[in-house]
């Protein structure tokens, strides 16, 4: 079960939405949903929350790479709707590496490390960290720091990311 919303910053304050990501394959798709909530370029933020495991911020701002933070990368690249998200650049992965990473897979328990790949860098089934990912200053000069946003707990984060914004009502409104 996953949650996902739009938060649109208009002249009026914070306008929410709720969003179906079924036809959302990449992060391009998701920015370009984001934009299409925002005619007049302003801040948009999605926010996506599944099963209380993990939850995501994307901030696009105009035309600008959108930002994004993820609190459980582990958790987030189990999700097709987390996977959206984790980019190769969020990772600290080179594109295209996805191939190697799975070629490197010690799949049986029975292959023994040889360290002569460079593929292998955090052993292959490592790859994805099991803590938070992204910029983590993404939410700074709208009221929640670095440490608050990573003090979050995965099951009531988008409220408190909500009502720190002063959009909880209008959040609460498409959840």
């Amino acid at each position: 079960m996953y949650f996902a919303a739009l938060l649109a910053r208009t002249e009026d304050g914070w306008e929410a939405s709720d969003t179906e990501l079924d036809d959302v394959e990449t992060l391009s798709d998701l920015a370009d949903l984001a934009r299409e909530a925002s005619p007049d370029d302003d801040t948009v933020l999605v926010l996506i929350e599944q099963e209380d495991a993990w939850f995501g911020v994307v901030r696009i701002d105009g035309e600008e790479d959108p930002r994004i933070y993820v609190s459980d990368a582990a958790a987030a690249a189990r999700s097709s709707y987390g996977e959206i998200l984790l980019t190769d650049e969020l990772l600290g992965r080179e594109p295209g590496d996805d191939g190697a990473d799975l070629d490197s897979l010690d799949l049986d328990g029975t292959e023994e490390p040889d360290g002569d790949s460079d593929d292998e860098e955090g052993g292959g089934g490592d790859a994805v960290p099991h803590s938070p990912v992204g910029d983590s200053e993404i939410l700074d000069d709208l009221g929640v720091g670095e440490k608050e946003l990573k003090s979050l707990d995965a099951e009531d984060a988008l409220g408190a990311i909500a009502e720190a914004l002063g959009a909880s009502e209008v959040l609460e409104t498409v959840r």
